[in-house]
């Protein structure tokens, strides 16, 4: 949970979560609603070919059962049919597939090999989640039980890789945000977001990139490279100390986070944290970069 700022600060942007507190989903636009923003002929392919429904696991079921229906005269199948399955196999990677080779020099060139050291280094983060809901917290009451935090984020742990979209096949290493529901690929001429079967481009011209360091109070087990930056208690009086009324009251550390959005005018919208800010700050720097 955000936690409050001392005085004169304002408070985290809200979250959301139960009991009265008012949630806000922070999924923005759906992927569908970007593409019609944005159409593009290689978000058309890939979508068409992540569609493509693979053949090889049908022959390979069917020549099971046969097999097993005609031992062992069936074994003798094996030997004929297996290399047609693995041929069936390639051609359903290739049609499954889009091939697309960057060759950058220069400038633009330099750009992304710094979009991409920027993300090998928020991969070195112990933790980065991605922020799905926010909601304020604000009556009193809310802030007591909620250890004096301004706010509440309900999130899920989130990955960095360098795979790309599982259908695009590219001579380069794709910088990947990934999370539960979405994930953004960072390419060279372009980002990409994903969403089950569906993409959508975003522009390196249309993103807004902000960044923050972020106060948070950690109630789960804390990351070895986070800074404690102050403790609350679960349960906290108007004072910040421990409400006596509340039994098993336990202290809490409050950490200092890294806290990247992404958004364009059409309404996307993703928000991560990271253990550590100066990645975020580097991971936001590289991505405005872009532009």
């Amino acid at each position: 949970m955000p936690a409050a700022h001392p005085p004169g600060h304002s408070s985290p942007p809200a979250p959301p979560v139960g009991g009265g507190i008012a949630l806000r989903e922070l999924d923005g636009a759906s992927v569908q609603q970007l593409v019609a923003a944005h159409p593009s002929d290689i978000v058309a392919q890939i979508v068409a070919a992540s569609r493509r429904m693979p053949m090889w696991p049908f022959a390979a079921g069917a020549l099971g059962l046969l097999v097993l229906l005609t031992v062992p005269f069936g074994l003798l199948l094996l030997l004929p049919v297996v290399p047609a399955v693995v041929w069936l196999y390639l051609h359903d990677q290739a049609r499954r597939s889009v091939v697309v080779f960057y060759q950058v020099d220069d400038e633009p060139a330099a750009r992304f090999e710094r979009l991409a050291a920027a993300h090998a280094l928020s991969r070195q983060a112990h933790r980065s989640w991605h922020v799905e809901a926010q909601g304020d917290l604000i009556t009193p009451y809310q802030r007591k039980v909620n250890a004096g935090a301004g706010a509440l984020v309900r999130r899920s742990v989130s990955a960095l890789t360098i795979a790309g979209p599982p259908v695009l096949v590219t001579n380069i290493a794709v910088p990947t945000l990934s999370a539960r529901s979405r994930s953004v690929h960072f390419l060279p001429d372009r980002a990409l977001v994903r969403q089950g079967s569906h993409y959508a481009e975003l522009p390196y011209s249309s993103l807004r990139v902000s960044v923050q360091a972020q106060r948070f109070v950690e109630a789960g087990s804390v990351p070895a490279d986070s800074r404690v930056v102050d403790t609350t208690w679960q349960y906290a009086n108007a004072r910040g100390g421990p409400d006596r009324r509340f039994k098993n009251n336990r202290q809490l550390p409050v950490m200092e986070y890294g806290r990247l959005t992404l958004s364009n005018p059409q309404g996307f919208l993703m928000v991560w944290d990271f253990s550590r800010p100066d990645v975020a700050y580097a991971l936001a720097a590289a991505v405005r970069a872009m532009k």
